[in-house]
């Protein structure tokens, strides 16, 4: 494993170019694109309903960097936003005979392992000597992008009870272990994202690498944040699963000293923005009903206080110190009809029928 990562600025339309410059940069991908092995690319998307996910234009770069493979897989499971194959459709136009959408929760050739714990299936898809593509984008969320996104590799459409930090940083670290690993990981900086949610300002940035732990490091620091705190990060440092000191990791390309002003700068925008739409507080009534209309709260589910502050935390929106208000909030979508409540022996449970 090489703990080298390319980063590249680019200019709009020019994706591709800036996408075979990074690769270049590192060494190639020759070893990986040979007529024997099928590509995978894992990409990372929690709704087709939103944009933060790789841009078509870069999936399309590392679509036509392998060129000898005789298969490519884009893949993604089931989670309750709907079924990996619809979220799958944002990429339609890049499907042939060669290329074509997997959902990783179809079970058929499944092998058996375990995960924090749990006894769990995977996709026979995700396995050597299967290569595996990782792609996600570039954003201020501290539980990762790179990393996070091996997530979307388990099948079960139910997640959420695995967000727990440290049952997370296990599960994510079991799955890599498992697979063997991730071949190339290709992080989208068009935009830096402002955690898990939809606010963003365009940077046109590209970090490339082959060591996963180490493109999310330098993901990590350009977002502003410190990667010795991250979790997720330091698990896998801690396995020996890749390089999370800087002082280890070969940066080529774009120095690194010189995208931190801007990125700082980037970072000062979005808190602006994130200001101007009135902070956490004004956005907790439209994530509400963003989850009521995605089907988080639909039968048979019964979501507690705790799941609802959960999800938030997933979108990037801050809860802490203030699940009265989220309370305040779930009360009148109750009385407005949106939602139902009850009391049972553990607290109050919301659904929809």
């Amino acid at each position: 494993m090489t703990s080298k990562v390319a980063i590249t600025k680019f200019i709009q339309n020019a994706e591709e170019k800036a996408l075979k410059e990074a690769l270049d940069l590192i060494g190639g991908v020759r070893d990986l694109n040979t007529p024997e092995k099928t590509v995978v690319i894992k990409v990372g998307v929690f709704s087709h309903k939103v944009a933060n996910h790789t841009s078509v234009r870069f999936v399309d770069g590392i679509i036509r960097s392998f060129s000898n493979a005789p298969k490519i897989v884009l893949a993604e499971s089931d989670n309750y936003q709907g079924t990996g194959l619809e979220r799958l459709q944002i990429w339609k136009e890049l499907f042939s005979e060669r290329v074509a959408p997997i959902n990783l929760s179809d079970l058929k050739d499944a092998q058996n392992v375990t995960l924090a714990g749990q006894k769990m299936k995977l996709s026979s898809f995700l396995f050597k000597p299967n290569v595996l593509i990782n792609t996600h984008i570039l954003r201020t969320f501290t539980r990762g992008s790179i990393l996070k996104n091996l997530f979307g590799c388990i099948p079960i459409r139910k997640k959420a009870k695995f967000h727990k930090t440290e049952l997370l940083s296990s599960l994510l670290a079991d799955i890599y272990e498992a697979i063997g690993g991730i071949d190339l990981s290709v992080m989208d900086g068009t935009h830096l994202w402002r955690g898990a949610g939809d606010l963003r300002v365009r940077m046109n940035t590209l970090l490339v690498g082959r060591d996963a732990v180490a493109v999310e490091t330098v993901g990590a620091i350009l977002a502003g944040l410190k990667p010795e705190k991250m979790p997720v990060t330091q698990e896998f440092a801690k396995r020996g699963l890749g390089e999370a000191n800087l002082e280890n990791i070969e940066i080529v390309g774009t120095p690194l000293g010189s995208l931190r002003k801007e990125f700082k700068l980037a970072a000062k925008r979005l808190r602006k923005k994130w200001k101007e739409h009135g902070g956490a507080p004004s956005i907790w009534a439209p994530t509400i009903d963003n989850l009521i209309k995605d089907g988080f709260f639909q039968l048979p589910n019964k979501r507690t206080r705790k799941d609802v502050a959960r999800a938030f935390e997933i979108r990037g929106v801050s809860t802490k110190g203030n699940i009265s208000l989220i309370t305040t909030t779930l009360t009148r979508r109750v009385k407005k009809g949106k939602l139902k409540a009850a009391k049972e022996p553990l607290g109050w449970v919301y659904w929809t029928e």
